[in-house]
């Protein structure tokens, strides 16, 4: 079973303030499971267009009663974070993925800012994450369900913050 959650947010800020404090944001003691973050490549194509590739650190947010499989019982967990920047359309690509367990769980995030058609004062924000656990066998649902309620905290976050 595949787990979604898609979210739509309207900020009421300019595209540059809002990708600047997108790609600033972390780490901050406001966001606790969030220990670092490394840009490891970034560069500029021929049409301007910014790609950043980044890894996070984050603290294992797994509940004890997970973590006693003991291929989960990890302190860090890594995540990629690839961008594509793009000033001219006032766009910005992204792409994540869970590094750490990529053998036992597709974690995938895909977001999107830009201009709003609104208003150009305004940043349009559309996010869809998904979840599928394919390799402990029977807790496989378990850790959905779980996985799931992570993300609904972190939509009720992303709705506040800005």
């Amino acid at each position: 079973m595949v787990v979604t959650i898609e979210i739509r947010k309207m900020y009421r800020y300019p595209f540059e303030r809002v990708v600047d404090m997108h790609l600033n944001k972390y780490p901050t003691p406001l966001e606790e499971h969030i220990k670092g973050i490394k840009t490891v490549e970034e560069k500029k194509d021929s049409s301007g267009i910014i790609y950043r590739r980044r890894i996070a650190i984050c603290n294992n947010v797994l509940p004890s009663i997970l973590r006693k499989v003991r291929l989960m019982n990890v302190d860090d967990v890594y995540m990629e974070e690839e961008s594509w920047l793009d000033e001219k359309r006032k766009t910005m690509n992204i792409q994540s993925r869970c590094l750490t367990w990529s053998q036992y769980a597709t974690l995938q995030e895909v977001s999107i800012f830009r201009e709003s058609t609104a208003n150009p004062n305004w940043t349009e924000f559309w996010q869809m994450g998904s979840i599928s656990v394919t390799g402990v066998g029977r807790l496989n649902r378990l850790f959905e369900h779980f996985a799931q309620s992570f993300f609904r905290r972190g939509v009720k976050k992303v709705s506040v913050n800005l």
